[in-house]
């Protein structure tokens, strides 16, 4: 029993030293490291913030490139209706206008975007694209004559 108690006596002994020697204050070189690897994450975090605004820029640039050819197209299609003189004109007209609604609401979105830039980035771009590309659907089955 002796023997058992001066045993944890003498392992608790060596390993609180062991902790305590592991524990020294770090050195004038170990400081340095770790103020070159914080610099270098200040780098890091202020290259990814660049190449989010460049990549926003190329990003806007571009939606409204499309944003101006659907408008353009919305334009050809009303005048296209307005000479045609069908019956069916006023369904196409409603459709016509939902679009251009829908065009305008996009405008709007990125717009919105660009002034509130914390949101999700890729979910924002993502969802954008996917609504572009219906409306340009949307356009393009409008003038498609699915009559056989």
């Amino acid at each position: 029993m002796k023997k058992t108690i001066l045993t944890i006596i003498i392992a608790t002994t060596f390993i609180s030293g062991a902790i305590f020697n592991g524990c020294s204050p770090s050195t004038p070189e170990e400081d340095a490291a770790q103020a070159r690897v914080d610099d270098a994450k200040e780098e890091l975090k202020d290259a990814r913030k660049a190449a989010t605004a460049e990549e926003w820029k190329a990003f806007k640039d571009e939606s409204e490139l499309k944003i101006r050819d659907n408008e353009i197209r919305i334009a050809e299609l009303k005048t296209k209706i307005k000479k045609s003189g069908k019956e069916l004109d006023a369904v196409y007209e409603r459709k016509i206008d939902a679009l251009e609604q829908q065009n305008k609401a996009m405008k709007v979105k990125i717009d919105v975007y660009e002034k509130d830039f914390k949101s999700d980035w890729e979910s924002f771009k993502r969802e954008f694209n996917y609504d572009m590309n219906e409306i340009g659907k949307a356009l393009q089955d409008l003038t498609v004559d699915n009559k056989k």
